[in-house]
């Protein structure tokens, strides 16, 4: 009995490990971008979340002291957790005499024009005023 030995290798062809190369280098590639993106949001949402508490910040301080503030905006600046914010504030008169309404606009420092947060509040005359 003559046994035959076959030549033939057997494994992957080099097409077919670059073709899988390739694949793998696609799907690191879209997590790594997608990675990318959840940072920019976490940022993002930070930043919003932080210029929240700004605005409630601004309307407690007028709370607790018993401001009754004149008509019209004010503008000022704060800082929250290590970052500089902008805000600004317009009071309007409402029906009532007895109350103001306040809203206040917060943004990051550089970009003023846009607004991370907002918030609107009513402030109560003082007792000698009603």
């Amino acid at each position: 009995m003559s046994k035959r030995r076959s030549d033939r290798r057997t494994g992957f062809t080099l097409v077919e490990v670059l073709v899988a190369l390739a694949i793998i280098s696609i799907a690191l590639l879209a997590a790594l971008r997608a990675a990318g993106q959840g940072t920019n949001s976490v940022d993002n949402l930070r930043s919003r979340l932080l210029a929240g508490w700004v605005a409630e910040n601004r309307l407690a301080e007028h709370r607790s002291r018993g401001d009754w503030i004149a008509l019209g905006i004010q503008r000022g600046s704060a800082r929250q957790a290590g970052l500089e914010f902008t805000w600004r504030e317009e009071v309007t008169a409402t029906p009532s005499p007895s109350f103001r309404r306040i809203d206040v606009f917060v943004s990051p420092a550089p970009d003023a024009s846009s607004s991370a947060a907002r918030l609107t509040g009513f402030l109560t005359a003082p007792e000698g005023l009603r």
